[in-house]
């Protein structure tokens, strides 16, 4: 589900590997600690390294006894004269001449076994969309649940139905289009087959699309419809076209997940190796791509000591289409008003913390561009553009461009963005290349050469260069590696990242395990990097069994070692933990860690609250913890954890209280307080954050959110953002919007002190196409 507020950022929690789908929170928590020339030159060693690695191409493909999955199917779509009607019905007879698709099994509870309640999906193409016709039979209708109006939220509390498609065939990246039974939308992209961050089952909702849909409950289920463009996939398709292509049903108060395809428990629905195929698409191909966006903008804004300022922008985007799924896109006097607000956070450890990515025009094709370094550290991380990254002041940006897809069986990625100097912040530009070569389903070998070049003379450049890899054999073995290196004024030597990874899991059990090393002046000013000079070593072994006794679908017992010491071979960090997790099968689930033991070295004081630090030096301390998550199918959810121990010099106790109700399907409403207590020497004190947000949907068009979070740490204020957001026709919308607070998140350590600004604006945005 969905929460909203401040949230608490621990040393003993740096990622979460999911390997099971979180509509029954089967979540493994790691712990490893993430790692805090001339372009030509990292280009150039970037290709070497590329044309070495593809020389051995044959081999390493033959090396990967991976088979198609025995799960994977083949679905035909049928062509039509004429569009459906897509009213949410399947009433118009043109539906009947597709044949329906209804083989789904179950992946929860019973793995492979045939679903309680039967879907039928019929698939329908023209020369610019692709159709798909959903009828979800139930034979408890009056039992269905939906509650959800507003886009892009959660649907983990309602039945939903989602589309899974692969356009390009890459086996690695892909789209999800998600509905539920009111017809409310939910989408977003899969990035190597990375799993949703957060509580959501399915999708990272961060990337929005345009198509249609619509839905209805009737007397035997609830039946939807669903028109795609092939735009919106970047795909102009060709003579005849061949995508990857899965289907995923969740019946709520079942808690059952029914897959088309790659329904084993150790595949998510974001594994796209696992996916079917889509076959039958032919001449689809209808001229060039031509999207044209353009907006305006008019309001005021204040910074915090500064009078009011008149506020009046114009500007817009523009894609187009280069050649058959490679596509351009633009930028000019980009306005990101009415991206959401980050969810504030405050920082308990010494290592910068992670937000992601919000913005629309950086998430198009974002897959292309990923290039992980130490765990979910990246070589690129479109945040440090346009965003001052300690102060979350946002920087203007004059004008972008990008051309991204996949052309002669490569995938290509080339990015350039201008910004122009506001206060303190220089001008910038930003550029970046990425190139990857698919090789087996999942697998790939890439490169990446970034430049910054910037008008401060204390920093006039930054590149970095590197090369990456992963391979999936067996199915559920999946190997990663990676090297990087980075060009800074004024730093020499020592600039070097890499590390590998394996994971694999099956229904018993999992493994984590993988080596890095960061060097000193390893600098990547365009990337996401937690720590530099660090060899870390991490360990993880989770046990899932399912023993079905007391309503028990699945016992997960694990334990994680971490071992970090710096290039000096001096320890720096060091971890080890047991945790055991009771999933039942209602959903609801008591999560515990009885021992989780750190070693900590600060080499400089660790800021905490206003002039309350923690002194350098090593500290040993241990924290134990407890949850309890309540079942999705009420309208009343919560999750109350607790956590208390050792902290540094001292103890601390967490509290933690999330809650969301739903009266219907138009009002939602959302509530996270945490309590932290600090007993240290330094002073004790309490710092108690809180969100709430309320939300309205008048219908699927039309929505209010308010959004206000206070706290009592360095801020000591509250933030607020709201909005009102009508859709008067497809990829077209009126914002009214404001924002008191501040709106980026700092991504540094040590909690600095944010800019907070007040604004209120009016924006519309147009969207033309052909």
């Amino acid at each position: 589900m969905s929460w909203v507020g401040y949230s608490i950022s621990h040393p003993a929690s740096s990622i979460e590997w999911r390997n099971k789908s979180s509509t029954v929170s089967v979540v493994t928590r790691l712990k490893p600690v993430r790692l805090s020339g001339r372009m030509s030159k990292a280009l150039h060693c970037s290709l070497a390294s590329l044309a070495i690695l593809m020389s051995a191409e044959n081999a390493l493909v033959c090396a990967q006894t991976e088979a198609p999955s025995s799960d994977a199917g083949a679905a035909v779509a049928a062509r039509a004269e004429q569009a459906p009607r897509l009213d949410g019905t399947l009433d118009d007879p043109i539906w009947q001449i597709a044949l329906p698709i209804n083989d789904f099994r179950q992946r929860e509870p019973l793995e492979t076994a045939p679903a309680t309640e039967k879907t039928e999906v019929r698939i329908l193409y023209d020369a610019r969309h692709v159709y798909f016709g959903i009828h979800c039979y139930d034979t408890a209708p009056a039992e269905i649940v939906a509650t959800q109006l507003r886009r892009d939220l959660s649907m983990d509390l309602d039945d939903n139905f989602a589309v899974m498609i692969d356009p390009t065939l890459s086996h690695r990246n892909g789209y999800i289009f998600q509905v539920n039974p009111l017809g409310t939308q939910r989408d977003g992209e899969i990035i190597e087959e990375q799993a949703p961050n957060g509580n959501d089952s399915v999708v990272d909702p961060s990337w929005d699309g345009l198509w249609i849909s619509a839905a209805k409950v009737t007397h035997d289920g609830w039946t939807a419809t669903i028109a795609i463009p092939f735009s919106t996939l970047n795909s102009r398709g060709g003579s005849e076209v061949t995508w990857g292509l899965n289907f995923r049903r969740f019946i709520r108060r079942k808690n059952e997940e029914d897959f088309w395809s790659g329904y084993r428990r150790i595949f998510g629905f974001w594994r796209v190796s696992q996916a079917g195929q889509l076959r039958g698409l032919k001449n689809i191909e209808s001229g060039r791509l031509l999207v044209i966006k353009p907006y305006a903008l008019a309001g005021a804004q204040a910074f915090a000591g500064q009078p009011w300022g008149a506020l009046h922008r114009v500007g817009g985007d523009i894609k187009y289409g280069l050649a058959s799924n490679l596509i351009a896109v633009g930028t000019i006097n980009t306005d990101f008003s009415d991206a959401d607000v980050d969810q504030q956070q405050f920082n308990l450890t010494p290592y910068p913390i992670f937000v992601p990515e919000k913005r629309r025009f950086f998430l198009e094709d974002s897959d292309v561009f990923n290039f992980l370094l130490w765990n979910q550290d990246l070589l690129f991380f479109t945040r440090q553009i346009g965003i001052d990254p300690v102060t979350g002041q946002e920087v203007p940006i004059d004008a972008g461009g990008k051309v991204a897809g996949h052309i002669s069986g490569f995938d290509l990625g080339v990015m350039d963005v201008k910004t122009r100097a506001e206060g303190p912040n220089p001008y910038g530009n930003y550029a970046v290349l990425r190139i990857k070569r698919p090789l087996t389903p999942g697998s790939y070998i890439g490169i990446m050469a970034t430049d910054k070049q910037s008008g401060s003379p204390l920093d006039p450049y930054n590149r970095s260069g590197g090369i990456d890899a992963k391979f999936i054999l067996f199915r559920n073995l999946n190997l990663r590696g990676y090297y990087a290196k980075t060009w800074t004024s004024g730093l020499h030597g020592d600039n070097t990242a890499l590390g590998a990874r394996l994971t694999y899991a099956n229904n018993w059990f999992n493994i984590y395990s993988g080596h890095g090393v960061t060097e000193r002046n390893f600098n990547s000013e365009m990337g996401f990097v937690t720590r530099i000079d660090d060899q870390p070593t991490i360990f993880q072994f989770n046990f899932t069994p399912r023993p079905r006794v007391w309503n028990i679908r699945e016992l997960d017992l694990g334990a994680f070692v971490g071992h970090d010491p710096n290039t000096a071979g001096e320890l720096i960090y060091k971890e080890w933990s047991a945790n055991a997790r009771v999933l039942f099968n209602s959903s609801a689930e008591i999560d515990s860690a009885p021992q989780d033991v750190v070693y900590q070295f600060l080499a400089q004081p660790l800021n905490l609250y206003k002039n309350i630090s923690i002194p350098p030096g090593g500290y040993r301390f241990t924290s134990h913890s407890l949850a309890y998550t309540s079942s999705g199918s009420h309208k009343v959810t919560f999750a109350a954890s607790e956590q208390w121990g050792g902290y540094y010099t001292g103890h601390l106790n967490t509290a933690t209280l999330l809650a969301q109700y739903r009266p219907n399907p138009h009002l939602a409403l959302a509530l996270n307080d945490t309590l932290n207590s600090f007993r240290l020497p330094q002073g004790n004190f309490n710092i108690d954050l809180t969100g709430v947000q309320i939300s309205y949907a008048f219908n699927r068009f039309l929505n209010m959110t308010t959004f206000v979070q206070a706290d009592t740490a360095q801020t000591q204020a509250v933030s607020a953002n709201f909005r009102i957001r009508y859709t008067f026709r497809p990829d077209s919308d009126l914002y009214v919007i404001y924002n008191v607070g501040s709106r980026f998140q700092s991504l540094a350590a040590g909690n600095p002190m944010q800019i907070r600004q007040e604004k209120i604006a009016v924006k519309i945005t147009y969207s033309w196409s052909r």
